[in-house]
């Protein structure tokens, strides 16, 4: 996912990814080979935090990959598409945080 940052300073980016958005680049690079497990995938990302939201708010791929119901990949493919709803559960989580709702008050 991605979404539009405040239009205020053009040198920022058009867009803010999280989520799968955000990680794809770097399993790309990563050097997997897949059908992988958990673990190898976590070692191959260096443990990368992964961005959940456009409020900046972080999982490591660790946490994200052991919420997910499954520790073998047999795809690049199933490995983002296991990825994508745990990612939405946390972002979600995070916006109902007291300090996530205050900082959403906050027009900065």
């Amino acid at each position: 996912m991605a979404a539009k940052p405040p239009q205020n300073n053009t040198s920022e980016p058009d867009a803010i990814e999280f989520g799968i958005a955000a990680l794809s680049d770097d399993v790309d690079a990563a050097d997997i080979d897949y059908p992988a497990d958990g673990r190898t995938i976590a070692q191959a990302l260096e443990h990368v935090d992964v961005p959940i939201d456009a409020a900046g708010n972080t999982v490591t791929i660790d946490e994200a990959l052991e919420a997910t119901s499954k520790d073998h990949f047999e795809s690049r493919r199933e490995l983002l598409e296991s990825l994508h709803p745990v990612f939405e559960e946390f972002r979600a989580n995070a916006s109902k945080s007291i300090f996530a709702r205050l900082r959403s008050l906050v027009p900065f």
